[in-house]
């Protein structure tokens, strides 16, 4: 019986005593989120958006001024006078403007720094290439504790502050934009 307290005692003592803020991703019983700088989180880039805009514009403006007269002297008749005068503005204007959006992700970052208030400052980076065609994702901002779910994942519609930039480099992103001869024209004019 001795022997079995003393080697919990050295077990424990070994183990040293831990907070639970150091042990939290460790525990059997709690979730193993990212907490502390270095840790990883899988964000899940949802991001849909959508703006129109539409604008119409009319006015008018007619003015007439006439004249007219006749007139008859003891059996005579004398010319006839008539005198018209008319103006007309018209105006009519219209515009719209619409833009859509959608970007659908997983991307894996890294926690660079813990807040004061306990938030995480994150950024991740991810680059595919597939045949020459490079596609790029990166992201940052600030997630709290409390939105990251149990499977160490956030939407990113939770991460205040975030800059998320999706671009490609390749075949594709040339040939989508103007030559260098077309650049060169709308320079000069």
């Amino acid at each position: 019986m001795k022997t079995t307290i003393i080697a919990l005692f050295l077990c424990a003592s070994v183990a040293g005593g831990q907070t639970m803020r150091s042990s939290i991703g460790r525990s059997l019983f709690s979730d193993q989120k990212a907490t502390m700088p270095g840790d990883a989180v899988t964000v899940v880039v949802v991001e849909v958006s959508s703006a129109s805009n539409d604008a119409s514009t009319s006015a008018g403006r007619a003015s007439n001024l006439s004249l007219s007269g006749s007139g008859n002297s003891s059996g005579t008749s004398l010319a006839d006078v008539s005198l018209g005068v008319g103006t007309g503005n018209s105006f009519k204007g219209e515009g719209s403007t619409s833009s859509r959006g959608s970007i659908r992700a997983r991307i894996s970052a890294r926690v660079d720094s813990v807040l004061a208030n306990g938030n995480l400052a994150i950024t991740g980076n991810r680059t595919i290439e597939i045949n020459g065609e490079e596609q790029i994702i990166s992201l940052s901002g600030i997630v709290r504790p409390s939105d990251i779910q149990s499977d160490n994942s956030v939407f990113s519609y939770n991460i205040s502050d975030a800059h998320i930039v999706f671009k490609g480099n390749g075949m594709v992103d040339r040939a989508q934009g103007p030559g260098w001869i077309t650049k060169l024209l709308h320079w000069l004019f």
